[in-house]
């Protein structure tokens, strides 16, 4: 039986809601319906025109240009994702099963010391190690694996490691947290059910931590696809991603409807990865 508040409680409960609806109302709906409205502009020679028309939609559908621009951002971040999961969930099995327990919040610091830098000395390091002269090409010449240096900055596999370096550990802390949180009971289960340890882990262990892995995902996809600092300096502009793309109609043409409609098209995008995962995620909230 649901009991209705009365109306000095609904008031109360009304008054207590007012700070975190008045922030999200000010630092997140004002500002949405701000670029929407503003993609609905024109800039001409006597400044932004408000409210002419789709128009800069309908530039984004019909400029291939554009369109490369979001492939390209979605098979990097699609990849990044892939390669992040393969590598974060051995790591974070191994800190949950293999690493005593006294030393895992030791093993766990060291492994988000990656979060301790800064994310542009990041890149930028990453930049150094895979210049013609950097040490991954100085080591492979030394070893005499190739016998020219390889060019590896400023290249979608330079964005890719640089990405894959940062997200390998968030992810690794969210499927740590979700194999910590199950109970030993369903491996014995299983074995006693005769059930092997791949098909234990198969069978039992992925499903249950899948959610997990959505969660990790989903976070390494948003903050991926829409990131600009590190293609930026990776990737050299041999290849336009969309962020990259909106930043152009900023800097250099100034077109801020245009980057506003690119923008909105950017979350849409987002939108829809979200909708896709959102069964895993509201099992990993439950």
């Amino acid at each position: 039986m649901v009991i209705a508040p009365s109306g000095r409680g609904l008031t109360t409960a009304w008054l207590l809601l007012m700070p975190a609806l008045g922030f999200v109302l000010l630092f997140f709906v004002a500002p949405f319906l701000a670029m929407l409205l503003t993609s609905l502009g024109k800039v001409t020679e006597n400044g932004i025109v408000p409210l002419v028309g789709i128009q800069n939609y309908a530039q984004f559908f019909e400029n291939a240009s554009y369109w490369q621009a979001l492939v390209n951002s979605l098979e990097v971040t699609i990849i990044v994702v892939v390669i992040s999961v393969l590598l974060a969930y051995p790591f974070a099995w191994i800190l949950a099963e293999r690493v005593p327990e006294r030393l895992q919040r030791l093993a766990l610091m060291m492994a988000v010391l990656p979060f301790w830098t800064s994310y542009v000395v990041r890149s930028y390091a990453w930049l150094l190690v895979l210049a013609k002269k950097g040490a991954v090409n100085e080591a492979l010449l030394a070893l005499g694996l190739i016998a020219e240096p390889l060019t590896l900055a400023n290249t979608r596999t330079a964005t890719v490691l640089g990405f894959t370096h940062f997200f390998v550990m968030l992810l690794t802390l969210t499927i740590y947290a979700n194999l910590k949180q199950l109970s030993p009971n369903y491996r014995k289960a299983a074995a006693d059910l005769g059930a092997s340890g791949l098909q234990t882990f198969w069978h039992v262990i992925l499903p249950l931590t899948l959610p997990g892995i959505m969660v990790g995902g989903f976070l390494t996809f948003v903050l991926c696809i829409g990131d600009y600092i590190t293609p930026q300096i990776l990737g050299g502009n041999n290849e336009l991603l969309m962020p990259q793309l909106i930043m152009l109609q900023i800097g250099r043409r100034g077109d801020f409807p245009l980057a506003s409609a690119l923008s909105i098209i950017l979350m849409i995008v987002i939108s829809l990865a979200y909708l896709s995962t959102a069964r895993w995620l509201r099992l990993e909230r439950a």
